[in-house]
């Protein structure tokens, strides 16, 4: 499907967005990197809500500012879609899953805990594998498609591996716009191709500028917030946290640590127990607020405390998008633009290269039978075209295979 043959049919309607989006939120197991994966094959191979020069386009600004990069791109592709409602819609639907699945975690864990469930959950370790892989090889066939923008991919991919550091990604992600100004030069197919892809907004500058200053008016205001305990300090905690992320949903663990653990709220214990229920339920990672939110004691019940938590973890990130799509909007269609959307489109396939090797390969394969766990989610999925649910189940199941022997 061309660009502009995806722009023609991109308006949809708010059930649509959020019946897909719950599917989603059910089934995107792997944290950032395989949610991003997950999106590509669902709205753009199959179901073409938008072309693929949009959908770089929108990832390039998800990598470049704070939030969690993959709920924020689920929240552009609903806006997108179906307006304001849309992506609304994307968020809930994306996000409740994982948000319910972490209050029964809470309740839930000392039953799950066993050598069937961790078998089940590497199982999931391993679909994130193959659904990466997978992106990584499409995306690098669109987006790397001369010998410069290959090597920026893999410059981009052997700078992250040697420096495990949250700020590296940021710098590459620069890197990358100031190279693909200097050195990619986009073809006449590309640039018909990227006219007709026009990120179209339900919106203006004006109130792109207005949600900018209420992001700024909530970060001064809430550094106020009082130490103790109590619903002012928790928002700035969540708030803080949201908004200060850069580098992908894992970033986030130190600074939540840091505001929940070291002010005494939660024992470290509680802490870690939390961030590995969150690391096995499907949907975004920042969904880890729900459980703080829920376990934090406060004189106001555990409801308000997850409504609390969650929502404003996910508000600055949204409220920064929101406010930088017209911008791009606006310089869209300037040659240095699109040479630097080239240049931060073939590092992100650097950076998720890297993600696929460490942490998903080497936390996911460690036997022969992981190998061949991989190798067949992966002909199931690229070569028999098979839907990702398939693939789900064949991990998992292939992954018991020790237990039934």
């Amino acid at each position: 499907m061309q660009a502009n043959e995806s722009l023609s049919a991109s308006q949809g309607s708010v059930a649509e967005v959020f019946k897909t989006f719950l599917i989603l939120g059910l089934t995107s197991f792997g944290g950032p990197v395989a949610h991003i994966a997950y999106f590509r094959k669902e709205l753009i191979v199959r179901r073409g809500w938008v072309g693929e020069a949009q959908f770089s386009q929108l990832l390039a600004i998800c990598q470049f500012i704070p939030g969690p990069a993959s709920s924020q791109l689920g929240f552009a592709l609903g806006l997108l879609r179906a307006g304001w409602l849309g992506a609304v819609a994307a968020f809930l639907a994306f996000t409740l899953p994982s948000v319910l699945l972490l209050l029964a975690f809470v309740y839930a864990l000392p039953v799950l805990s066993g050598p069937v469930a961790e078998l089940a959950i590497h199982g999931l370790k391993l679909l994130a594998c193959v659904v990466v892989a997978d992106a990584v090889l499409a995306m690098a066939k669109k987006l790397c498609s001369d010998l410069y923008r290959q090597s920026l991919a893999l410059l981009a991919a052997s700078v992250l591996l040697l420096l495990d550091t949250s700020w590296a990604q940021i710098v590459v992600i620069v890197a990358g716009a100031v190279a693909g100004m200097l050195f990619c030069r986009v073809t006449g197919d590309e640039v018909s191709a990227e006219s007709g892809a026009e990120i179209r907004l339900p919106y203006g500058r004006g109130l792109g500028l207005t949600l900018f200053a209420v992001f700024l008016s909530l970060l001064f205001i809430l550094a106020w917030a009082p130490s103790e305990l109590g619903l002012y300090s928790l928002t700035q905690a969540f708030y803080n946290a949201g908004a200060m992320v850069f580098g992908g949903g894992h970033v986030v663990l130190p600074l939540l640590e840091e505001s929940v653990v070291a002010s005494g709220w939660l024992t470290s214990e509680a802490f870690l127990a939390g961030y590995g229920a969150a690391q096995a339920v499907p949907g975004p990672l920042f969904s880890f607020a729900a459980y703080l939110g829920a376990i934090i004691p406060t004189t106001y019940g555990p409801w308000l405390g997850v409504l609390t938590a969650v929502f404003f973890i996910f508000l600055p990130g949204f409220l920064l998008l929101a406010a930088a799509l017209p911008v791009w909007q606006s310089i869209a269609h300037n040659p240095l633009a699109a040479n630097a959307v080239a240049g931060v489109n073939a590092v992100v396939v650097g950076v998720l290269a890297a993600a696929l090797y460490d942490p998903i390969v080497t936390s996911s394969i460690i036997t022969g039978l992981d190998v061949v766990i991989v190798a067949v989610g992966f002909a199931q999925l690229a070569l028999w075209r098979l839907s990702p649910l398939y693939v789900l189940l064949w991990c998992v199941l292939a992954s018991l295979l020790p237990v039934w022997w």
